[in-house]
């Protein structure tokens, strides 16, 4: 059964295009550390403060040798550094979510 990892962000609004970066740096650090990224998606109309991140994993065992794995990133940790040196992110929320009656 897979996993479904949700991060809510909550942005600076002002931003935004540095945020665009984190989350493209993620497209390629992820998949190398052994998880699925499906997407990050910005603020377009609306709230202007919130992002989403969403990252498949096989189980809970797979996300926590993709956790050891990117500890070890040294890119994964120049974009946290990134994001931390900038100030982009005030808060997040990560929820893990199991498909619905066996769909995947």
């Amino acid at each position: 059964m897979s996993i479904l990892c949700h991060i809510k962000y909550t942005i600076d609004p002002f931003k935004r295009d540095a945020f665009e970066r984190y989350a493209e740096n993620w497209a390629t650090v992820i998949p190398q550390c052994g998880g699925e990224t499906l997407g990050y998606y910005m603020p377009y109309e609306g709230t202007n403060n919130i992002a989403i991140g969403l990252n498949r994993f096989a189980d809970l065992a797979a996300y926590e040798t993709y956790r050891h794995r990117l500890e070890r990133d040294e890119r994964g940790a120049a974009n946290y550094r990134f994001a931390q040196d900038e100030r982009i992110i005030l808060a997040e929320d990560r929820m893990f979510l199991r498909p619905a009656n066996g769909h995947q």
